[in-house]
């Protein structure tokens, strides 16, 4: 079941159960708003990127890593000092050839297990299909899913974005509660999603 809803994750956490779901996979602020607003990288969508302006505190970590038994969390450089020391960092090589802007993400995890790099091609230029400037790929989760998750696990996330990991969940049978506290973004995830959905039906 993909659950998805318009609201404030750290309202939501407060309310979890510890260990609630098995897995979480989650992509927080950066804080790099300014590196992002108005660049052509991005699109119209970077233009209005307060939600980009401040990493979350301690507390929202520590929520997180209550409420679920492993976690993989995009971005973790930028707030690394809030997690535990774990050697299973993940490198995601975006394939974006030789341009400006970061070629790779690194995504830290709870796992116990070697470092490796995930090559999944991200949306490039002014592609009509971007819903979101931080978008990633389906088959990026699908591949986290296929690696760190198993049949019938509860998987979390906690900043909807895209709405990428609900399609890689749907598709794989997974269940999954996403939050989004930005009304558009939700609204742009929720039609992306319903509209994969629809035309996957009408094809059967």
């Amino acid at each position: 079941m993909i659950n998805l809803y318009n609201q404030d994750c750290m309202k939501a956490l407060e309310k979890m159960q510890d260990n609630e779901y098995d897995l979480a996979i989650v992509d927080p602020p950066y804080g790099i708003k300014n590196r992002m607003q108005g660049s052509r990288r991005f699109g119209q969508q970077s233009k209005n990127t307060d939600w980009n302006l401040n990493i979350p505190d301690k507390f929202y970590f520590d929520e997180l890593l209550r409420v679920s038994k492993n976690q993989i969390i995009f971005g973790a450089n930028y707030y690394a000092n809030y997690l535990p020391h774990e050697r299973d960092w993940l490198v995601w090589d975006k394939m974006q050839g030789d341009l400006n802007f970061s070629m790779h993400e690194l995504a830290w995890t709870s796992f116990d297990k070697v470092p490796k790099i995930l090559r999944h091609s991200t949306i490039r230029g002014k592609n009509k299909n971007r819903i979101h400037p931080c978008q990633k790929p389906v088959k990026l989760y699908e591949d986290l899913l296929f690696r760190y998750a198993t049949k019938n696990c509860k998987i979390l996330d906690t900043h909807l974005g895209s709405g990428s990991i609900a399609i890689a969940c749907y598709n794989l049978n997974m269940n999954l509660d996403a939050y989004e506290i930005d009304t558009k973004h939700y609204n742009d995830a929720l039609k992306r999603f319903k509209d994969y959905t629809k035309q996957l039906k009408i094809n059967v």
